[in-house]
Parts: C-alpha cells; sequence; structure tokens
C-alpha cells in the first residue's frame, strides 16, 4: 500500500488542527462560563481562585477574555 501523498497528509492535519482550535476555544468559554458562575457563588474572583488552588490573575485573565469575546461577538463596544 502507498502512503498518503505529503500534500494530502499536510491537508488531513491542518483539517485536525482547526477542529482542535475550535475544540479548545469552545472548551475555554465553558470554562471561562464556570469560573463566573464560581464568582455569583463565592463572591470573588479571588475567592474562586483559592477554591481551586491557582492564581487570581489566571482566573481573572480567564474571565476578562471570555468577556471581550462575547462582546466582540455582539458587537458591544465600550467606546
Amino acid at each position: 500500500m502507498d502512503p498518503k501523498p505529503w500534500r494530502e497528509r499536510i491537508r488531513e492535519e491542518d483539517e485536525l488542527l482547526q477542529r482542535l482550535n475550535q475544540l479548545a476555544s469552545e472548551a475555554a468559554d465553558r470554562r471561562a462560563q464556570a469560573l463566573l458562575d464560581g464568582v455569583n457563588e463565592l463572591g470573588t474572583i479571588a475567592d474562586v481562585a483559592r477554591d481551586l488552588g491557582v492564581s487570581w490573575t489566571a482566573v481573572d485573565k480567564a474571565i476578562k477574555k471570555y468577556l471581550r469575546k462575547q462582546a466582540a461577538e455582539s458587537g458591544d463596544t465600550t467606546e
């Protein structure tokens, strides 16, 4: 059996990377929403971070990135 031509293999791997990036983006969105739910339940970003054993900056950055993405998708601006 002949191996697939290199161009075809590259095309397939590019498609796989695109799907994986999409899945990672969707997972990050769901995680950020869960972090927001945690803030609503516990009160602060610091409380969520403490509960998870991560830095508050990691939680803050994830939430801010998600909120910016949501605003961009809905066309909201702060200007």
